[in-house]
This record gives structure tokens, sequence and C-alpha cells, in this order.
């Protein structure tokens, strides 16, 4: 089993949207038993609230619920239990070390360091452009299920 971790911020727009494109996308493909899927917070500033109204709203609209779905704070042992952990941005991947510590297995990533133009996944807590997210985590998300699959 891969075992995937998305990390963001507050846990409240990208890494949980994320968590669900990419629970859809291999829900789909029928391979959902092969994977556990999470998504959490490098701050604290969200714990328990759910998933923003403008993610929430367009993951509605493209059919994916993410009902349930409330922030937690990544904890230094998730980085053993996951074999990956996928940031949205460079300053995520700094605060996911402040947690964890050194990643010796090179488990970090960016979600989008696995599409054909790496790059940050800008917040839209501060854009918002949800749109604009779920267009760049739909193609990190395919670009990562592709990679996986690869392996």
């Amino acid at each position: 089993m891969v075992k995937i971790m998305f990390v963001c911020h507050g846990n409240i727009c990208r890494s949980p949207m994320a968590e669900f494109v990419f629970r859809h996308m291999v829900e789909e493909k029928h391979i959902s038993d092969k994977f556990y899927i999470a998504s959490s917070a490098t701050s604290r500033e969200e714990i328990g609230n759910s998933v923003h109204s403008g993610t929430k709203g367009k993951l509605r609209e493209v059919g994916i619920s993410c009902e349930g779905k409330t922030a937690v704070q990544l904890t230094k042992k998730d980085y053993e239990i996951y074999d990956y952990i996928i940031c949205m941005e460079s300053y995520n991947i700094k605060n996911v070390l402040r947690i964890i510590g050194e990643d010796k297995d090179g488990k970090i990533h960016r979600l989008l360091d696995f599409s054909t133009h790496p790059r940050d996944i800008a917040d839209p807590w501060y854009t918002g452009n949800f749109d604009e997210t779920y267009k760049d985590i739909k193609e990190g998300c395919e670009a990562l299920l592709e990679h996986i699959l690869r392996k």
C-alpha cells in the first residue's frame, strides 16, 4: 500500500483539495485499495476546522465530496508512516522539516515537482482563485499518480 500525506499551511484549502482529488482519481481507476491518502497542516491555526468553502465549492462543482474532513497537523511520527509527504509549495517543505527534522529517505516533494512544469501552488486563501488552484492540483495529482504507477 502506498501512503500519501498532502500538506499545506492550514489543511483547509490546498491539501484537502489534493487529498480528495487524488482519492477520486484512484477510485476511478479502481485501485483505491492500493493507497492510503490523507492531508494535514504545518500550522495549528485551523486545527479542527472544516474545509474552506471555496475548496468545498470547487470540489462539489467537479463532483467530488470532502464531507467530514477537518484540519489536522502533521506530526513527526507521520514521516515514518507515509511514503510520500507532498507539499503545495516550498514554504510548506521548510515548515515540514521543522516538524519532522531531516528528510533522510527523500519522501518530501512539492506536488508539482512531478509535473513537466515544477512550481509552487498558490494559496487560494490569499488569491481567492480556487479554479486555478484546482487546475494546478489536478495536474500535480495526475503526474504523481503516473509517477507511482511507473514504479
